[in-house]
């Protein structure tokens, strides 16, 4: 029987090669128009959102770095499907917010979407297995801490050291 480290290890790279190949499939067989997966992403996130969402929120919600975050509203602003509004509680910050065309666009997507996923998880799965992955997958995020939103980029061993006065 294989040690709990090689399970894991088995079970981590099953689980991402999962993730990476429902993805591609559907990044190459979805009726996207002029919006990528990604800029997908962003649009569910603030679909909920009718003040909108700062971008340090997007991040968490679209699971992206936020240069990756600002980058992706900045071409969704300039093709008038979000819009950058002030933050009531805090001046030195901005919300972003579907505008109307970016809310349709959201509808109309999400429903195509709906579709594809449902036919990509119910070729392999019932809904019992489905749910229990759900729940799998759950208990993984669960157990694992928050990161630091912007962490520090300098190797472990350089944060620890002190810098000495020159």
């Amino acid at each position: 029987m294989a040690n709990t480290t090689q399970i894991a290890l088995a079970a981590w790279e099953s689980l991402l090669r999962a993730q990476a190949t429902i993805a591609r499939e559907f990044e190459y067989t979805g009726d996207w128009g002029d919006v990528l997966p990604r800029e997908y992403a962003v649009l569910h996130a603030l679909s909920d959102a009718d003040d909108g969402r700062r971008i340090t929120e997007l991040m968490e919600d679209a699971l992206l770095t936020q240069a990756g975050v600002s980058r992706l509203v900045a071409r969704l602003e300039t093709r008038g499907y979000v819009e950058r509004r002030d933050d009531p509680d805090d001046a030195r910050a901005c919300r972003v917010a579907l505008t109307a065309r970016g809310r349709e666009t959201y509808r109309s997507l999400g429903r195509a979407h709906a579709r594809q996923v449902r036919e990509v998880m119910t070729r392999a799965l019932d809904p019992q297995a489905m749910e229990t992955l759900r729940e799998l997958t759950e208990a993984l995020i669960a157990a694992s801490p928050r990161p630091d939103p912007r962490p520090d980029p300098r190797p472990s061993h350089a944060r620890s050291q002190r810098r000495r006065p020159t």
